[in-house]
């Protein structure tokens, strides 16, 4: 096989130019070419209006041999032979016995492909999940949207699928991949559904209709595969027990709500975790993977009251910014009329003189802000997409990091000054309540926000955002929402200094894109769930310091976003297929 690297076509082309620029770059006829297929595709906008796609291609040809031996000669950088890739295995290898199916606490991203390769694998892994199924689930988010009744286990943030199904459903990471997770990761949403140019594409994206099909596709391959998924199943507390002077997990407390714990799977094994459908329950198992995400602030505190280590870790906080997308497409393309490009994206940042960073984060071209809440009297606003991104407007959050010292202290402050009401109150001292002072500035400030907006999505001009003025009307610009909104002062919804710095910063992105810093551009806030505030510590095993327990995806810290959550996911089922005999052989 061989691969051609930097293979540049206007945008426009056809597929016959492209086996033409091969052919070309190989020194071919065409009729010696066997196949081509797309590792990677990306957008040159660099010189617009005149744009490219850049290829990454593998090639094979007839008498390959004698090919390779006169491209040799050539010395063409741009091309390789037999390129060597890690491509991702994980086998069952484990040797101790499990007494009890491997449990699974959430079924976002990390939790629910953790789930399908434990299936995968044989381990038969019980799914429990505190919201409902993602069909239900639908219904719940567009009728809290339609009527403003919150469903505090049936949101944006709680039920199958995780936050990042109310999302763009971005695919693309940083994160280092040395054994190659994060393309089983794709290959996996593609087997369930999603479109194959994910596989390529250098920024994928699926889209919260697409995502929402995927996974109850990847729902039921875990079903077909010996596993069981319960939904309106909260775990209240976890169970230990003490050998060799070790504190291991025993088992888990259980709430069932809603639909009494909607059971999906065969019961496959008759095993003591049989639990009963209504009320609290226990479940036996010495393994469970604790993939919460980031809003299960009440789990956090079970958690904390349990001994289990966790500290507290930076995140950021902002608001959502609303453009027309045609102005996006403008400045990024050259050009707002070729239908042959998508719904552009940007991505900008910006280092304050005071040392603050200010930087975009999840943009969402074509999308709609949302409203994300899952507390009543608090609010919080996402971003989303279809798969299309067909909407009038861009939006993303801008955002700025804060670190445990900044949120302790903006805390202090706020409580100080009495305009705030005291959220629930975690108690203890020291290193606890240190851990979870996130969760305590986070619901602060969406209390402010639910206040701005009298329980609707507060929304602002830029201008009056600078001015600290509320707002009555829009400008230009309408919002595109999901989920009823009111003009107001979105700026009092922060500290002074995180104002200013969102401010300066929004300002300093206009030099780079410019229109970014118009006057009606639109802010909206609260942006409070960009990651999780805690840190759910875990050793080299992947282990917390209780034996068995498991920390896992976003919301563990260890992850930020649909496919590192999902990589990790996998990265825990690989270390419990590596200790543990499958269940079923």
């Amino acid at each position: 096989m061989i691969r051609i690297n930097q293979l540049k076509l206007d945008i426009h082309h056809t597929e016959a130019e492209l086996k033409a620029k091969v052919c070309k770059a190989l020194r071919i006829r065409e009729d010696a070419l066997l196949s081509c297929t797309v590792r990677k595709q990306s957008l040159d906008a660099r010189r617009k209006p005149q744009l490219s796609y850049v290829y990454t291609i593998d090639v094979t040809v007839k008498k390959e041999s004698e090919i390779k031996k006169h491209m040799k000669r050539q010395k063409a950088s741009n091309i390789q032979f037999d390129p060597r890739e890690k491509v991702y295995f994980a086998e069952a290898l484990g040797t101790r016995v499990l007494n009890h199916r491997p449990v699974v606490i959430g079924t976002g991203p990390a939790g629910l492909f953790c789930g399908y390769e434990l299936a995968r694998l044989g381990y038969c892994p019980l799914l429990l999940e505190r919201g409902a199924s993602v069909e239900e689930r639908m219904k719940d988010v567009e009728a809290f949207w339609a009527s403003g009744v919150l469903n505090p286990d049936s949101n944006v943030q709680f039920g199958e699928g995780g936050a990042g199904t109310f999302s763009d459903g971005k695919l693309n990471t940083m994160v280092h991949d040395p054994e190659g997770r994060g393309a089983r990761v794709l290959e996996i949403f593609v087997e369930n559904g999603a479109p194959k140019e994910i596989l390529y594409q250098s920024k994928p994206h699926i889209g919260t209709d697409i995502l929402a099909d995927v996974v109850r596709n990847m729902r039921e391959f875990i079903m077909e595969h010996g596993g069981e998924v319960r939904f309106h199943t909260q775990v209240t507390d976890i169970l230990t027990i003490k050998e060799k002077n070790e504190e291991k997990l025993r088992g888990l407390s259980v709430l069932h709500s809603g639909n009494n714990g909607k059971l999906y799977g065969p019961r496959t094994l008759d095993r003591e975790d049989a639990v009963s459908m209504a009320g609290e329950d226990r479940i036996e198992t010495e393994v469970a993977v604790l993939a919460i995400g980031h809003s299960a602030r009440d789990t956090f505190s079970m958690l904390s009251d349990r001994g289990i280590p966790m500290e507290a870790k930076s995140f950021a906080v902002g608001v959502r910014m609303e453009h027309p997308q045609r102005m996006i497409d403008l400045a990024q393309y050259g050009t707002a009329d070729d239908p042959a490009l998508p719904s552009a994206a940007y991505k900008l940042t910006a280092n304050l003189p005071g040392g603050r960073g200010v930087y975009t984060f999840c943009m969402c071209p074509g999308g709609y802000v949302v409203n994300a809440s899952s507390e009543e009297g608090r609010l919080a606003v996402n971003g989303m997409s279809y798969h299309a991104r067909d909407g009038v407007n861009a939006n993303s959050a801008v955002v700025v990091t804060v670190t445990p010292e900044d949120y302790v202290h903006f805390t202090a402050k706020q409580a100080d000054r009495g305009n705030a009401p005291a959220s629930e109150a975690h108690g203890g001292a020291g290193d606890r309540a240190l851990a979870l002072a996130g969760v305590e500035f986070q619901r602060r400030l969406e209390e402010a926000a639910y206040r701005a907006g009298n329980g609707r999505i507060p929304v602002q001009l830029f201008r009056d955002f600078c001015s600290n003025h509320p707002s009555t009307g829009p400008g230009e610009i309408f919002p595109q929402m999901k989920g009823g909104y009111t003009w107001g002062n979105v700026r009092d919804i922060f500290p002074e200094e995180l104002a200013d710095a969102l401010e300066e910063g929004i300002r300093s992105f206009d030099r780079r894109l410019h229109g970014y810093a118009r006057p009606d551009a639109l802010v909206s806030g609260v942006e409070s769930r960009t990651s999780s505030p805690v840190r759910i510590l875990r050793d080299d095993t992947l282990q917390s310091r209780l034996g068995g327990l498991y920390p896992c995806g976003e919301g563990a810290g260890y992850a930020g976003g649909i496919t590192s959550a999902a990589m990790d996911g996998l990265k825990i089922a690989q270390a419990i297929a590596g200790e543990y005999v499958p269940l079923l052989q």
